[in-house]
């Protein structure tokens, strides 16, 4: 059936990605929201995401199953909105100075804000720089909770290789936290 409307869009058929869209749309908001936390920008990137996906469609050749296709495009989407916010984010206001964020919907409270904050950054920060392949396995796995033959099928590889991949996906993220809890600390 998905296949189906996938060829269908291919051929021009709107109301074929529609349904595509209404089928997965669910899911794919629940994978941009766990990455970035806030109902708006996750309203705004699976917009950007369904709309790339849809001009795209063109070159999905159905090896994987469309949610895996447009997961992975959500997915990028979101590094590339936290990417931005880390851009603006250097050019906030220093410490003292009330940022426009501030003004409009008051200082966030408390150490838990705090260090959520913190924890959440940090896996952003871990992820980053993993390849994305192991960084979308990850999130699948980890975050969204799919099992090995769940991403057996959405990469079509088989059940020793996806395990080996996670090991070295997980060996990965290790590596990069211990490299970064190494670093010297910057002195400004």
């Amino acid at each position: 059936m998905e296949l189906e409307l996938v060829r269908r869009v291919q051929s021009g058929d709107q109301t074929a990605y529609r349904e595509l869209v209404e089928r997965h749309q669910a899911k794919v908001f629940s994978v941009i929201h766990r990455l970035l936390r806030n109902r708006q920008d996750t309203e705004d990137t699976a917009q950007i995401a369904f709309t790339k996906a849809y001009f795209a469609i063109q070159n999905f050749d159905c090896r994987c199953s469309f949610l895996s296709w447009i997961s992975r495009i959500a997915i990028n989407e979101c590094y590339t909105h936290l990417r931005k916010r880390r851009v603006r984010i250097a050019f906030e206001p220093e410490a003292g100075e009330a940022s426009d964020r501030e003004s409009r919907f008051g200082a966030s409270t408390g150490a838990g804000a705090d260090t959520a904050l913190a924890a959440r950054d940090l896996l952003h920060k871990l992820l980053a720089n993993l390849p994305e392949d192991d960084r979308w396995l990850l999130i699948m796995k980890e975050v969204e909770g799919h099992s090995v033959a769940e991403l057996m099928e959405m990469t079509g590889a088989s059940e020793s290789s996806v395990k080996t991949r996670m090991f070295r996906a997980r060996q990965k993220l290790l590596a990069v936290a211990r490299e970064l809890s190494h670093r010297p600390v910057e002195v400004g």
